[in-house]
């Protein structure tokens, strides 16, 4: 199961992405987390500590490891063809909730010369990752999908847009579903985040239908993994807040649609 998590900068992608982690961890799921964020902080939510993730290279800025997978000796020629299973092997992180962390990083491109090489590693390893593996992979990725290329974005099960109440968010939420449809993603559904009242729900579920969009569920906001966000802490204590339940909800939808889908002969 492949799962892309995205929606505009500060609605709450990276809580929806370690929570739909754990909750398919925990029902037994081989998961292996990517963070393919402009800022990442999904290792913080996963357990692990500030100082180790500060730590921790982006595949995307790793230039020795870029360099061994692309270098022919030749500037501004890139081997194109190259193996990337011991990238996850190697640089996967273990994370205290049993989760491997791969934390992919943006490739910069504004004084930093040709991106060629990070862009194919990057795309190369994403398409391994999506298309290749058995593992359920969960992407927590930035508002577009400049990650997902032709042939890694049809084999994403879900894309998951997440989205406030607010009237900006729900504009890129629906920018990015009219750009995932055109991806070829087969199955693309709304999340509404940080619910406090009717007027916000009933104003998520207004915009859906009025757009054409599904909506794979409602996450209250919880002033619990609020003050985790402000203090950088794991959500692995957190697991029965109510914020988390309805992850986990959104998690069992998923995974019941999936089956029927299979079981139909659909993606």
């Amino acid at each position: 199961m492949k799962i892309a998590i995205t929606g505009k900068g500060g609605v709450g992608k990276t809580l929806v992405a370690a929570g739909l982690v754990l909750s398919l961890t925990k029902n037994g799921y081989s998961t292996i987390a990517i963070d393919a964020d402009p800022t990442p902080n999904l290792a913080l939510s996963l357990g692990i500590p500030l100082k180790e993730a500060n730590e921790i290279i982006p595949i995307s800025e790793n230039n020795i490891l870029i360099d061994s997978k692309t270098d022919t000796g030749y500037p501004g020629i890139y081997a194109l063809n190259f193996s990337v299973n011991d990238i996850i092997n190697n640089y996967s992180i273990p994370t205290p909730g049993g989760v491997s962390l791969l934390v992919m990083g943006t490739v910069k491109s504004m004084g930093s010369g040709c991106t060629c090489a990070a862009n194919s590693v990057i795309r190369s390893l994403l398409r391994h990752l999506v298309v290749e593996r058995d593992e359920a992979v969960v992407l927590d990725m930035e508002a577009g999908l400049e990650h997902l290329g032709r042939g890694t974005a049809e084999s994403v099960d879900y894309m998951l847009i997440v989205s406030d109440a607010n009237a900006k968010s729900l504009n890129t939420a629906r920018m990015i579903s009219i750009m995932a449809h055109n991806f070829g993603i087969p199955q693309i559904m709304l999340i509404g985040n940080r619910i406090e009242t009717n007027l916000q729900k009933n104003t998520i579920k207004k915009y859906a239908k009025d757009h054409g969009l599904i909506v794979a569920g409602y996450i209250p906001f919880d002033s619990v993994v609020a003050k985790a966000g402000i203090n950088g802490d794991s959500l692995l204590p957190m697991q029965n807040s109510t914020a988390l339940r309805a992850i986990d909800r959104i998690r069992r939808l998923i995974v019941k649609q999936r089956t029927i889908n299979r079981s139909q002969g659909k993606h």
